[in-house]
């Protein structure tokens, strides 16, 4: 067979394109997909990025070529703060590590953490008053905070939540501010590293007490915590400390930040549709007349997780994905070069019009068994695509969708004149400046 030909090339010069997508990537990514719908070649900074829109060339890459793919040069960047964790580990180590994992997100376990999520959302907005304004992306990380906390620690991080919330957003200050102030190894003392640095090392020291605390206890609480500390490979091996906090980082920072910014959106969203808030409202009511929600009431919660799957359509919490070719292969007609970086845009392929007709509406009824059925795979993929799909999506969807159905039991959300959103996009798709809604009590809330 005759070698394929190699991909179209986004016209351009290199500073330009750089200036258009550093701007606006978001914008930058529809428009390259609108006018590239399958596979183009940009020139950005100091490489060339393959721009790939078509659903069923990311399924090739992802999938058929998985052992040919490895993460791509911003991802290792960023193992400056989570180490080898399961985000940022490959080959033979990633492996090992999600099969010692894997058993903490089982369906069964999943779901012994229901009233965990309840009871920390009812906590959190009991303290909330009708009429008032809130930053809503704010008490929502605080919530998901406390959640990851307990779940996957078996315990509040009480004081260390303060801490380990200020690292997160310096962290993500650094990778979404400008190109030369994270372009620069963490080893370079300038005054935006030393603050990271400080951040980082403020984390790993909470990290290492409750390391250290479960290890002198040698409990085993159900926790993630104690799964790592007792899980053995197949020759009795067990995990670091080392690779135990890389691993608790990774989960703990994925495991709060994307539900967080799920919720957010879709309050957000609710805000300007309030028809949809009180469907979910209804339902969840009637899902459990006079009790709290539990696992159990999900099949019934239909309308909170058709809100929560078009928002993370809308606004994608992982907005793009990259990766870097580790042989030549070809795809779609297209011969790619080994060390190609690879971009698909979550972002931009949640907005095809050919697969989701209206798509900027806001329209969770959408989301039928039969329309899921017809996408295409990778057509949709908020928790990502292949073997590295996130290894929490059940544990996500089950927190969101609770979560979502208690706070509109007892709240609806307004925008005011003042609510903007403006988007940061970051390791996450993050809010700048927070999410500022007018939230209205329900005083006929029927929850025990």
């Amino acid at each position: 067979m005759a070698p394929g030909r190699p991909p179209p090339r986004l016209a351009g010069s290199r500073v330009a394109v750089t200036r258009a997508f550093l701007r606006d990537p978001l914008g930058f990514s529809c428009e390259v997909a609108a006018a590239h719908p399958t596979i183009v070649e940009v020139p950005i900074l100091y490489t060339d990025y393959l721009f790939v829109s078509d659903p069923h060339l990311v399924d090739e890459i992802l999938v058929k070529h998985a052992q040919e793919i490895t993460k791509d040069r911003f991802t290792w960047r960023l193992r400056e703060f989570l180490g080898h964790g399961l985000l940022t580990s490959e080959g033979a180590h990633w492996k090992r590590q999600r099969r010692l994992i894997q058993p903490t997100f089982h369906r069964k376990r999943v779901a012994g953490y229901g009233e965990i999520m309840v009871s920390e959302a009812e906590a959190t907005i009991a303290g909330w008053r009708g009429g008032e304004v809130r930053d809503v992306h704010h008490d929502l990380m605080g919530l998901t905070l406390g959640i990851a906390g307990r779940t996957f620690f078996g315990r509040d991080v009480g004081g260390g939540a303060a801490a380990v919330g200020e690292a997160v957003e310096r962290v993500m200050d650094r990778y979404a501010g400008d190109f030369w102030e994270w372009a620069l190894p963490l080893w370079v003392p300038t005054r935006a590293n030393r603050r990271t640095v400080a951040a980082v090392r403020r984390v790993d020291g909470i990290l290492e007490a409750i390391i250290a605390d479960r290890r002198r206890s040698g409990a085993d609480t159900g926790d993630l915590l104690s799964l790592l500390l007792h899980a053995q490979d197949e020759d009795g091996g067990r995990m670091s400390d080392r690779q135990i906090r890389d691993e608790c980082i990774t989960l703990f920072l994925a495991g709060h930040e994307t539900t967080a910014l799920a919720l957010t959106y879709a309050l957000y969203l609710l805000a300007g549709h309030p028809e949809v808030g009180a469907r979910v409202r209804d339902e969840a009511q009637a899902a459990a007349p006079g009790r709290p929600l539990g696992v159990d009431d999900l099949p019934r919660l239909r309308a909170a997780e058709q809100v929560i799957k078009e928002s993370m359509r809308l606004y994608p919490p992982a907005w793009s994905i990259g990766r870097e070719l580790l042989a030549p292969f070809e795809v779609g007609g297209h011969t790619l070069r080994r060390g190609a970086q690879v971009g698909i845009f979550t972002w931009a392929l949640h907005r095809d019009p050919g697969r989701f007709p209206e798509p900027l509406a806001f329209r969770p009824e959408r989301w039928t068994e039969a329309f899921e059925r017809s996408l295409p795979k990778q057509g949709y993929m908020p928790f990502g695509g292949g073997q590295r799909i996130c290894i929490g999506n059940t544990f996500a969807m089950v927190e969101a969708t609770l979560l979502l159905s208690t706070i509109l039991r007892r709240f609806s959300f307004e925008r005011t004149s003042t609510t903007s959103l403006r988007l940061r996009p970051s390791i996450t798709l993050r809010p700048r400046g927070g999410v500022h809604l007018r939230v209205h009590e329900h005083a006929a809330s029927t929850v025990a």
